[in-house]
């Protein structure tokens, strides 16, 4: 098939990706509660991704189809019932690698929650709303501006939130910046950090901290991330071939025992979990200096700063734990253009966060080198075009079920190769601004 005409055909199989309804199914009992996703309508009949709790607690995802005139609630839970298997007991080690633990059922450290914004008012109000509305005991929230060019995050905060919300400035553009600038403000025992264009289950914060005092040496965690909607055609793609999901058993990495089943850990830090669901021991991660500042979007190495501080938490000896009951829902992009984005920055920011891991912790670089074979074949099987594994839309996170476009993968590779260099200039950029600042202070 000619290049044009193999294009044509990707864009036509991409336009013809239909909208999916998000819901939310609790299992508990012989009762099954059915009801929509954060934002969305009530589930009607078509194809619907369903979020499947047991007692509240995240088991699986599916996708039914509910014909019409049918009750969804009935034929949501006979499938639930039959492939979502109920979760093992609290206390059930995870993986062969992780310390036993009682079940956290201590009460969660002081955390405080940072989420940097820029120009995105209306989101963030929605983002907000979720966070203070968690049932976690002791958290403060600090708003970070990242280079505002209006006022109206800081209006927003001051009219709606008053005291509940810390806002805080930061002048110089970029997210990994806005970040240790939230670091440098809080005051928890532990630092929890997610995005404006999330909904936070009411339990994410407690699940995400809590595993924090039960182990003294854990110094990440990260958690869920599911789509709160499935419309267009772009969100729909990207939740086919996993999204932000890491699956939905606990897992615990330990430096001191790596993953026999994970032969580039810690390199491969995209495994560990997503900026939008991110916690650190707060002193841990000002230990390291905190998040790279010339790494992340808004930067010209384009991400990258959330990976960067897994490794650099996990080089220090520090364990990891991803906690799937540990749940928010992510607003994915929209169109084809930002896909096209993303597919690059996350090839950039993939690589610029290994330059960026190397420049910083150079005494990494043997480590690393004895990981490359097995790294370039990872890469490739990364950017590889994904071709269906099944039929329908997104609902199991191990089958793939529209086809990939090449043309994604093309501009992922790009971006791989792109990533160093971004990240050196991005540096460059850092010293510049830093150098003007001073000057005009002066």
């Amino acid at each position: 098939m000619a290049r044009s005409s193999r294009a044509q055909e990707e864009i036509r199989r991409f336009l013809d990706i239909g909208a999916v309804q998000v819901a939310e199914l609790d299992l508990d009992g012989d009762e099954a509660v059915l009801g929509p996703g954060p934002g969305s309508p009530p589930v009607t009949h078509g194809e619907v991704f369903v979020l499947v709790r047991r007692g509240g607690r995240p088991v699986g995802t599916l996708l039914g189809r509910v014909p019409e005139g049918a009750d969804a609630r009935v034929v949501l839970a006979e499938r639930a019932r039959a492939e979502c298997a109920p979760l093992p007991l609290p206390s059930a080690r995870a993986d062969a690698g992780a310390p036993e633990d009682a079940g956290f059922a201590g009460e969660p450290p002081y955390t405080s929650v940072v989420v940097a914004t820029r120009e995105r008012a209306g989101q963030l109000a929605r983002a907000l709303d979720s966070l203070l509305a968690q049932d976690h005991p002791r958290f403060e929230i600090v708003v970070v501006d990242n280079a505002p060019v209006t006022d109206e995050t800081r209006e927003l905060v001051e009219r709606k939130y008053a005291e509940r919300v810390r806002y805080v400035c930061e002048r110089v553009p970029g997210l990994a910046i806005a970040h240790n600038t939230g670091l440098a403000a809080v005051h928890g025992e532990v630092v929890a950090f997610t995005d404006d264009d999330v909904v936070a289950d009411p339990r994410w914060l407690t699940e995400l901290t809590a595993p924090f005092a039960a182990d003294a040496g854990l110094g990440c965690g990260t958690g869920l991330i599911l789509p709160a909607r499935l419309t267009t055609p772009a969100q729909v793609l990207l939740e086919s071939h996993g999204g932000f999901a890491k699956g939905f058993t606990p897992r615990t990495y330990d430096p001191a025992r790596p993953p026999g089943d994970e032969p580039l850990f810690p390199f491969t830090a995209g495994r560990f979990g997503s900026g939008a669901n991110m916690a650190f021991r707060t002193a841990v991660l000002r230990s390291v200096g905190g998040f790279d500042p010339a790494t992340g979007a808004g930067t010209a190495a384009r991400g990258g700063d959330d990976l960067y501080g897994f490794v650099r938490v996990l080089a220090q000896g520090h364990r990891l734990r991803y906690t799937p009951s540990a749940l928010v829902w992510h607003h994915h992009r929209e169109t084809w253009q930002d896909l096209e984005t993303q597919a690059y920055g996350y090839g950039a920011g993939l690589t610029a966060y290994l330059t960026a891991v190397l420049v910083n912790r150079p005494a990494l670089l043997p480590a690393f080198l004895a990981r490359l074979p097995r790294g370039l074949a990872h890469a490739r099987t990364l950017t590889a075009v994904r071709e269906t594994e099944g039929g329908g839309a997104p609902g199991d996170h191990d089958v793939r079920t529209h086809p990939w476009p090449r043309r994604l993968s093309r501009l992922q590779r790009r971006g791989m190769l792109y990533g160093p260099v971004g990240y050196v200039r991005a540096r460059r950029a850092l010293r510049a601004t830093v150098r003007a600042t001073v000057q005009g202070a002066r």
